[in-house]
């Protein structure tokens, strides 16, 4: 017996992995899976291998399918129906005209969404029904439908029972049974009975298969009226999903469903798209008409509310029930000042102003074409004191009455930055309903550290306290002096001051109530170092009927300081307070002395000191030193030759484009041109001034000068060698030999190129000045070629194009390298 179980399902199983080579999926049938079970294991894993069968298939039983309904509504068309934002921002201030200005407030009307009318946008694909919709126990079974009958236990089976047109299915085994007019719960109940009593030892599985189809009409403002084939589970909301919705004018709140030629039901989708009440979703029958009529009035609500949308009324709504159906007004909305545009009925508009905080205004009824505005309130903040500046903790605080500065900055460590200025502070406080403002000064420290003082300022609602630090004060001050200026009106002098001269933060100040002389010197952070104060200048603008007149008055800062009540003058609005220097006074320069002196280094100098002094105080010159070879830097000598160098090649440049539109032109080459004019872009002038160190040893007075700040001078060991350098052969440099003229070193260098100009060499001496010879290759004996002299022979610029500017230039170039050398020397 057992062999032939063996036999009769290796047949079956190989029977089904040849089916499997033909097709993708298959599901084994329940007698097969318990056949499958009864053997072992390692059978189980034989015959899988053997034919190729997924062992998970028949040990889980079937493989579940997903069902997958067609998409039955796709997207409808999209309409532009929202303001174009560059229109609405097009209308500046320049083009808006009342026509355009109306014209886009219409525009935003209609900007306005129909609510709910978005659930339904679309328009039907296919009328295939909808077969993924849980079946209910209350189910009422019909023709058409289909039973999944399984059968386990003693036997295994499994049947798909279809019910005819009597309401009776054929059972295998059983006969005819009838199931006209059960539920579902109760057919499942009558074929389990049924089953029981034939069948001894069966136990019954019973599911719903296939579901019957119903015709159905969807007639009215349907996006698509017509006729429609749904599943027999199907209700009135998913009638309306496959015929693609209500249309523009159709009604979401009194959807009919008529069986029979009469209505059997209403639907309002209010209820359920704001309550989730879906009570009123009836289930059609074969013949059900779903009706959609017209829409009644409407209204609409906009502003500060969270849902704005036209809603569709039925029921005479008030106020309230609009307001609930927009989910309620936003957390800025001021409803103490809504209006409402109405339609007369000369057909024109009016407005009515309502309050929506009162019984009265929430009871208003609402009439068809409302257009509800709630307005937004003001986004000023009353009990507040605003903190800002060199604080930890900036932002707005909560006023309350009796509230100091101490009682928001109660600490100088944990409340304010290191750089937290504690003697100047401002208090700006509003004085009207205008916004405008007076300044008051707090001295901080105080404040914080004795809160009994006078400094320890009872705050009003809006104050706005401001707290400096020691490196920038114009940042904070900017838009407090802006507001002072705009308040300014009919003429009214700005109550500002200014303060200048030899202080921390020179500029223009606030001009804080009953402010005095010595609150502004502590506004601009104090006096800087060598500041004058035995008398400052005080300017003061006296207006009168023929104009205006300046008084200057001059004030001690030392009585001042020293707390002299006399002294310390009353501010008025534009005062110029203007601070001083002491007489000679000077900050520390420096210069640089570096090379072959006994103590090289950085020296502060006074001012006349000379350049013999500071050698002397250099311990003087070594005995390698070259004196003649010195080179004494300059800044205001460098940047005055760059200006010069920038000036001189925007003339080369301009000289270049004239001989170029000439007929006689230059010959010269553009690549040539360019290159000469970026190379005398590219020199980095040295500021060299030429000095003779020897003569102001030997006490020559006209050869000393007086130094100023970041001088520097470099003496060079003695170099024995000349350089020759040009157009000659062979730029070099040559050992010093007594006796050799200008003309024998040029010699050394091969000679002139072609295209020197002999007539126009010269000699850069090691002091840097220049010494021209006074006939063209033949020196005089009075000038003799000297250790660390350069001979540099020029281009001969007439030879290239007659252009005498090239000379500068290359003589430019020269010189600068030659200077440069001098230092890296050293």
């Amino acid at each position: 017996m057992l062999r032939n179980f063996k036999l009769m399902l290796m047949a079956t199983i190989a029977m089904w992995g040849m089916i499997a080579l033909h097709a993708a999926a298959i599901t084994p049938s329940p007698q097969m899976i318990e056949q499958f079970k009864a053997l072992p294991k390692s059978e189980q894993q034989r015959l899988a291998k053997q034919y190729g069968v997924d062992p998970s298939i028949l040990s889980s039983g079937s493989r579940t399918t997903t069902i997958q309904n067609p998409e039955v509504v796709a997207p409808r068309k999209a309409t532009n129906n929202v303001v174009d934002q560059s229109e609405s921002e097009g209308l500046n201030q320049a083009t808006k005209t009342k026509s355009s200005v109306e014209a886009l407030e219409s525009k935003k009307e209609k900007q306005l969404k129909r609510f709910g009318y978005d659930l339904f946008a679309g328009e039907p694909t296919t009328f295939a029904p909808v077969s993924d919709v849980p079946v209910p126990s209350e189910y009422m079974v019909g023709p058409g439908d289909t039973l999944n009958v399984q059968l386990y236990g003693k036997e295994h089976n499994e049947f798909t029972l279809t019910i005819n047109r009597e309401g009776v299915v054929q059972f295998p085994d059983l006969g005819p049974i009838s199931l006209n007019g059960l539920t579902f719960a109760e057919v499942r109940e009558v074929l389990k009975r049924r089953i029981d009593q034939a069948m001894i030892g069966i136990q019954a599985s019973i599911t719903m298969g296939e579901l019957r189809s119903i015709r159905i009409f969807v007639a009215g403002d349907a996006y698509k009226p017509g006729s429609y084939t749904v599943s027999s589970l199907s209700t009135m909301t998913q009638a309306l999903f496959v015929s693609g919705g209500v249309n523009q004018i159709g009604s979401l709140r009194n959807i009919q469903l008529k069986r029979m030629g009469k209505t059997v039901g209403t639907l309002d989708l209010y209820d359920l798209l704001m309550k989730g009440d879906a009570s009123g979703d009836m289930r059609l029958q074969s013949g059900d008409v779903v009706f959609i009529p017209p829409s009644g009035g409407s209204v609409g609500i906009k502003g500060e509310i969270r849902r704005p949308a036209i809603y569709e009324l039925k029921n005479n709504e008030t106020i309230a029930d609009v307001l609930r159906m927009a989910s309620g007004l936003k957390p800025g909305a001021y409803p103490k000042a809504s209006s409402i545009e109405r339609y007369k009925l000369a057909a024109n508009k009016t407005v009515i102003t309502i309050d929506l905080t009162t019984k009265s205004g929430l009871s208003s009824r609402v009439k068809n074409g409302d257009i509800i505005s709630v307005k937004s309130s003001s986004s000023r903040i009353d009990n507040v004191v605003t903190i800002s500046g060199a604080v930890i903790r900036p932002g707005e605080y909560q006023w309350s009455p009796n509230l100091k500065v101490a009682d928001i900055l109660p600490s100088i460590w944990g409340d304010l930055t290191i750089s937290a200025d504690l003697d100047y502070c401002l208090l700006v406080r509003e004085i009207n309903r205008r916004g405008d403002i007076e300044v008051q000064t707090v001295a901080l420290g105080q404040a914080i550290t004795k809160r009994s003082s006078k400094q320890n300022i009872v705050l009003q609602p809006r104050d706005h306290i401001v707290v400096f630090d020691y490196s920038d004060r114009k940042k904070l001050l900017a838009p407090i002096i802006a507001k002072l200026k705009k308040q300014s009106r009919f003429g009214d002098a700005v109550k500002t001051v200014n303060i200048g001269g030899n202080v921390k933060f020179p500029g223009q100040y606030p001009l804080t109530k009953k402010a005095k002389a010595k609150d502004l010197l502590i506004a601009a952070g104090g006096l800087q170092e060598g500041a004058y104060t035995l008398a400052a200048e005080l300017t003061r603008q006296l207006a009168s009927k023929n104009g205006v007149k300046s008084q200057h008055t001059q004030i001690s800062l030392e009585d001042i300081i020293n707390n002299v009540s006399a002294a310390n003058v009353e501010l008025q609005s534009r005062d110029i307070i203007t601070v001083r220097t002491l007489p000679d006074f000077q900050e520390t320069r420096w210069v640089k002395v570096q090379g072959e002196v006994v103590f090289p280094g950085s020296y502060s100098i006074q001012r006349g000191e000379t350049l013999k002094q500071v050698l002397e105080r250099a311990g003087g010159l070594t005995e390698e030193a070259s004196a003649r070879s010195a080179v004494f830097l300059r800044k205001s000598v460098q940047r005055k030759e760059q200006i010069e160098l920038s000036k001189l090649s925007d003339e080369l440049r301009r000289d270049i484009a004239a001989r170029a539109l000439t007929k006689d032109g230059a010959i010269i080459g553009f690549a040539d041109a360019q290159l000469m004019l970026n190379e005398l872009e590219n020199v980095k002038t040295v500021g060299r001034l030429v000095v003779d160190i020897n003569a102001i040893n030997m006490g020559i007075v006209d050869a000393n000068i007086d130094l100023e700040n970041e001088d520097e001078i470099y003496i060079p060991a003695k170099n024995p060698t000349v350089s020759v350098m040009g157009q000659v052969q062979y730029p070099s440099t040559h050992r010093y030999k007594q006796g050799l003229k200008l003309e024998d070193y040029l010699n050394l260098a091969g000679g002139p190129r072609k295209r020197a100009d002999d007539d126009r060499v010269y000699v850069l001496k090691a002091d840097g000045s220049v010494m021209m010879p006074s006939s063209s290759l033949w020196y005089s004996d009075n000038h003799p070629i000297e250790p660390g002299d350069s001979i540099i022979m020029p281009l001969d610029t007439e030879y290239k194009d007659s252009l005498t500017l090239w000379s500068q230039v290359t003589q430019i170039i020269y010189n600068t390298a030659v200077a440069i050398s001098a230092i890296s020397s050293i």
